[in-house]
């Protein structure tokens, strides 16, 4: 069983649709990331770069999936603001060994908070500090402070360090994300019920 089934069993959904948006530069373990989250069946064996992006549905009894995997290249990151209008949740995963491109992941990041389709949304935004393994990988206390992530008022956030190669910290993250969606959900509920 995958990640994603136990996070759709622990919300107790009926036939909810959730889309997921996987973002960060690139060679930071989108992918890789994603891959993990997939029933163990579905898993590929190697992961290549996303050129453009790739769209991963995931079933399970009660929920469905669509995780947009965004290529985090340059050329690639302006089609990032087409899917943020129907987005219920972001994953933005940081490389925490590359120190030097830190400041242009704060940059993506400052520019998806401030889009008009995401900045009045209460979206849960998980971070994955990830590359936890590698010797230079900066701890995710300091990629938090690095983003400025103290800063997001707005949004429930959170920083997990993983390692997403081996699937370290994943589980984390995702119990965090599941409580933030059905908590959305359940006041999204209550509100409509109250219409």
């Amino acid at each position: 069983m995958g990640l994603l089934d136990k996070l759709s069993g622990w919300l107790g959904l009926r036939k909810k649709e959730v889309n997921v948006l996987c973002l960060g530069l690139d060679n930071s373990g989108k992918t890789t990331i994603i891959n993990q989250l997939k029933p163990s069946n579905a898993q590929a064996q190697d992961i290549v770069p996303t050129i453009g992006f790739n769209i991963e549905k995931f079933k399970s009894s009660s929920l469905s999936f669509t995780v947009f995997d965004m290529s985090g290249q340059n050329r690639y990151r302006s089609l990032w603001e087409h899917y943020y209008k129907e987005s219920n949740a972001i994953i933005f995963v940081i490389d925490s060994s590359d120190k030097l491109r830190m400041v242009v992941a704060k940059e993506e990041l400052e520019t998806l908070l401030n889009h008009e389709d995401i900045r009045n949304k209460k979206i849960p935004v998980l971070f994955f500090a990830n590359k936890m393994d590698l010797r230079d990988a900066l701890s995710s206390v300091k990629v938090s402070q690095m983003l400025c992530l103290e800063n997001i008022k707005d949004k429930p956030w959170h920083i997990c360090a993983s390692n997403a190669i081996k699937g370290e910290g994943l589980q984390e993250g995702l119990d965090w994300l599941q409580d933030q969606i059905a908590q959305s959900y359940q006041n999204n509920e209550q509100m409509s019920d109250h219409a």
